[in-house]
């Protein structure tokens, strides 16, 4: 039996600043070249302010052969960017492709690993 193809999308706010909007290239790069990932297709989007749009993000995913496609919102809490604003995006650009399955994940939100590097920027920068 083969093995779904499946599509991860990271979605932030989006920003006028191109440097801001790089980092998202930068992750998404991160994501592809690490061996714990095991999304065949990794790409990312902006929900505003930049493109590419989750709409066009989501055609792409499916014209790669995605046939399950995971969005994750790069944002630290749940607010309503992360909780509706993206799903509903996201749902809406599903409704081009019916024939593939698809879910958008909580954010960031509480964990260990992200206080650590919280820390970490916190004794790194402390005193410059």
């Amino acid at each position: 039996m083969e093995k779904m193809k499946r599509a991860l999308i990271i979605v932030d706010h989006g920003s006028v600043v191109d440097q801001a909007n790089d980092m998202l290239v930068q992750v998404t790069q991160m994501l592809r070249e690490d061996n714990e990932c095991n999304f065949e297709i990794v790409r990312y989007s902006h929900m505003e302010l930049a493109e590419p749009t989750i709409s066009q993000t989501f055609d792409a995913c499916v014209a790669d052969g995605a046939e399950e496609i995971i969005v994750h919102p790069y944002f630290l809490f749940p607010g309503k960017h992360s909780t509706q604003d993206i799903p509903n995006m996201v749902k809406e650009a599903a409704k081009k492709h019916p024939q593939v399955s698809y879910r958008v994940t909580d954010p960031l939100g509480l964990d260990d690993k992200i206080l650590k590097v919280v820390l970490e920027r916190a004794k790194s920068n402390a005193f410059k």
